[in-house]
């Protein structure tokens, strides 16, 4: 491999982990509707304001072993793991399609769905702000892709006119508005036909994983769609086309 293509996943894996570890602040702090930005980092059973040798994502936890340095309190593993996380999928999406502006603004959006999937998951809500922030993400992507520009005004319409009627005739049980907006404003990052895609591919993953999990583990009924549209959105930003092409050549068309 070229060192300098190397390198550069190198330091996309370490822009990575520093932005997975603001969005565990987020994760914490938006559904608590508490600031992201002003509040410094602090230990959330002792309230010690931490210092900046342990914010380095990853190593800081494993330096600490998983513990606060003042109270010996165990810190979550999602800390890591949410670290780790948005740097390997920095890496793989750079692999995957390239050095270049798309995989940037694709990294970002990332960001954005790994923050709204947590939070959803927990607490089943969402948050306007980070549907707002792939919004710009998708117009940015559609200026730089302006000669494709009805592909992203549709991608806006695709999959969120078809959840608002639905919204309207299971009044409100069937999807949520989090998810009407998720589906709306990804479409304009996306466009038409990958949005479609990746809504059939949370909507088919939904179905198996929770299905699993009613059955092992005894889950609820009612399920958080955003993690399962999100990796919809994953698969198919990265892969999109090439499904659409090989299901359309199994089809014969």
């Amino acid at each position: 491999m070229d060192p300098m293509i190397t390198a550069i996943y190198i330091i996309v894996f370490l822009y990575g982990i520093v932005i997975g570890s603001f969005l565990n602040v987020c994760i914490y702090r938006i559904p608590k509707k508490e600031n992201i930005v002003k509040v410094n980092s602090h230990c959330m059973s002792c309230g010690h304001k931490l210092s900046w040798y342990e914010l380095v994502p990853l190593f800081s936890y494993l330096v600490l072993r998983g513990k606060c340095r003042h109270c010996k309190t165990h810190i979550s593993v999602q800390y890591p793991l949410i670290e780790g996380l948005n740097g390997v999928l920095y890496v793989v999406t750079f692999v995957i399609n390239g050095v270049n502006v798309d995989s940037l603004l694709y990294c970002l959006l990332i960001s954005a769905l790994i923050t709204l999937s947590v939070i959803d998951w927990r607490t089943y809500e969402i948050p306007l702000g980070i549907n707002i922030f792939i919004l710009a993400l998708g117009l940015i992507t559609t200026g730089f892709h302006y000669e494709d520009w009805l592909n992203h005004v549709i991608g806006f319409f695709a999959v969120s006119v078809f959840l608002y009627i639905i919204i309207l005739v299971t009044k409100g049980r069937g999807f949520g508005g989090g998810d009407l907006k998720l589906m709306a404003v990804a479409g304009v990052m996306l466009g038409w036909k990958l949005i479609v895609l990746s809504f059939l591919l949370g909507c088919v993953i939904a179905a198996i994983v929770h299905v699993i999990r009613m059955r092992v583990a005894g889950a609820d009924r009612v399920l958080a769609m955003g993690p399962y549209l999100s990796i919809g959105i994953f698969i198919s930003m990265l892969f999109g086309n090439q499904l659409i092409t090989w299901y359309i050549g199994l089809l014969g068309l």
